[in-house]
């Protein structure tokens, strides 16, 4: 049992890293084409190419829990959960608290709150995939909790 925790909350660190390095290596490289909408607002569309990357890590998630239902994978269920928690936390931040797709969380202001906010908006002020900075989300470099 502890052990499966620990895999757990092990997955949704490693989820960070995940995100940094698909957002940089994948979504600022060859699948730009689908992220580039996010960055560039020329459309009416609530949706935005760019909600498709969710699927793959949703795909992960399930396919962990398959592995585990079945007697495959023990460890699948600890691994599709922290897979999971981290896209709802992603999904919490960036689209509700930042992108404000749904008009929640608008008041919020502390430190982590403003960092989150500074951090993105950098890496939004390019609207090219080259010269992006910040492509993490939760882990927040030290630099934008400065005033």
């Amino acid at each position: 049992m502890w052990l499966q925790i620990l895999i757990f909350f092990t997955t949704f660190f490693i989820m960070e890293f995940m995100a940094w390095f698909s957002h940089k290596y994948i979504m600022h490289g060859f699948l730009w084409v689908l992220h580039a909408d996010h960055h560039k607002k020329d459309h009416d569309s609530w949706f935005e190419r760019n909600d498709a990357f969710f699927i793959f890590y949703a795909v992960v998630s399930i396919g962990c829990f398959l592995l585990w239902k079945y007697d495959i994978f023990i460890y699948g269920i600890a691994i599709g959960l922290g897979i999971l928690a981290y896209g709802i936390a992603y999904f919490f931040v960036h689209d509700i608290f930042i992108h404000q797709r749904f008009k929640f969380f608008r008041n919020a202001d502390n430190r982590y709150a403003r960092a989150v906010r500074r951090a993105h908006k950098m890496h939004h002020k390019h609207i090219g995939k080259e010269h992006g900075e910040c492509f993490g989300m939760l882990i927040v470099p030290l630099k934008y909790y400065k005033k």
